[in-house]
């Protein structure tokens, strides 16, 4: 899977156009923000977890981090983030392009409160060179599996 499963899984949706491709790397969240030209807080970056054996995704504005505690606290597992050969394997993207779009079924899709305090976010969508510009709302609705919003970061309010 790839960018093209993303546009593919988008394209339900009429969004296969609003895909952005870049002739430079966007794999980490500075990067991404360089290709866009945002700050690095706008890059909505997905975290893969596994609970148990189940895979699941979180996306995260740039600027936060998982916080233990909370996610120990809302999902009653400690956070065991993804090896790269598993991301691939059970996500079917490679780390640099993970996203919500065009995934693995049985992947729970996450998203964390810290992306709420902006108009616009910018997930990849499926390589290390790609990106799409939604609002939090069009996340809860576009992305697949989407479970629920939890509040499961840290680093990312102004008063921490």
């Amino acid at each position: 899977m790839s960018i093209q499963a993303g546009r593919e899984y988008l394209k339900q949706f009429g969004l296969e156009d609003k895909v952005l491709e870049f002739d430079v790397s966007s794999a980490t969240v500075e990067l991404a923000a360089q290709a866009v030209g945002v700050e690095g807080k706008r890059i909505a970056k997905t975290l893969s977890f596994k609970i148990g054996e189940d895979p699941i995704l979180i996306l995260a504005a740039g600027d936060a981090k998982v916080d233990n505690k909370k996610y120990k606290t809302t999902f009653s597992a400690k956070a065991k983030m993804l090896t790269p050969d598993e991301v691939v394997e059970l996500i079917g993207h490679a780390i640099g392009g993970v996203c919500p779009f065009g995934i693995k079924d049985g992947v729970k899709t996450y998203l964390d409160e810290s992306l709420k305090r902006f108009e616009t976010v910018f997930p990849a969508v499926g390589s290390s060179n790609s990106a799409i510009e939604m609002t939090p709302t069009d996340l809860e609705k576009y992305a697949q599996n989407y479970i629920g919003w939890v509040d499961v970061c840290k680093g990312w309010q102004e008063e921490e």
